[in-house]
């Protein structure tokens, strides 16, 4: 049977989805991935940094204002909308179906395109907070201040985002494996699952049906019921 028709009647038949997507699904709303040629690392950071040291916890503390010009300027991308997939998965929970959403991904556009119940593993950038008081800020106010500080305590507001040398929330993670152990299908979306640990969560899928969907191989295809290597819009122009 031909893959796509595979993962459609899975779909159909499936009592619980879970779709756990990477860079590859918001690529076509014009966010850049992080390792391809075009990626984040390999974009010139503009200075004798990596992008890599950039985003890290210990770079943030002691150059904040580096920090944020990169942030902002290559992390950020307020015009984007959700994509034919972002709506596509929106619209299987609307029709009736009980999914949940696990991403990689910091910019919001699965509950922009309608998703309620998603996992951010490496948080948003549409929540920020205070170091000091926590008081939350908005993307807006990240945006319209060179050094985002709090009005309340005059510290620094940083991004509710996990850099390098922080650890994921640990709710987050508890929701996440929650959902992908109680789904019969699991749909990894464009992701190479080579960002640990949470490439790792795809292990704790028992379920019927595994199905990988992304441009190039991964490592564990070999897991996968369906594996499809193609672009992700490709996929649901043919599922629909």
């Amino acid at each position: 049977m031909d893959k796509i028709e595979c993962l459609k009647q899975s779909i159909e038949k499936a009592k619980n989805i879970c779709v756990f997507t990477g860079a590859g699904i918001s690529c076509p709303s014009g966010i850049p991935d992080f390792r391809s040629a075009d990626g984040l690392y390999n974009q010139d950071a503009g200075g004798k940094y990596s992008p890599e040291e950039i985003i890290s916890h210990s770079f943030f503390v002691s150059h904040t204002n580096l920090f944020y010009d990169f942030y902002k300027s290559k992390m950020i991308y307020e015009d984007a909308k959700p994509n034919l997939a972002h709506r596509y998965f929106a619209n299987l929970e609307t029709k009736g179906k009980t999914l949940s959403v696990v991403t990689q991904n910091i910019d919001g556009l699965h509950q922009t395109a309608g998703s309620t119940k998603v996992f951010e593993l490496h948080g948003s950038i549409h929540r920020n907070y205070c170091t000091k008081c926590g008081e939350f800020y908005s993307l807006k106010y990240i945006l319209q201040n060179d050094l985002p500080i709090c009005k309340k305590c005059r510290a620094v507001v940083k991004p509710d985002v996990v850099l390098y040398e922080e650890p994921l929330d640990e709710n987050t993670i508890k929701g996440a494996i929650n959902a992908i152990k109680n789904s019969d299908l699991m749909i990894v979306v464009g992701t190479s699952l080579t960002v640990y640990p949470a490439a790792s969560f795809v292990r704790y899928f028992s379920g019927e049906t595994l199905a990988l969907i992304n441009k190039s191989e991964t490592s564990f295809d070999d897991m996968a019921n369906i594996t499809i290597n193609d672009d992700i819009i490709n996929v649901i122009k043919k599922l629909n």
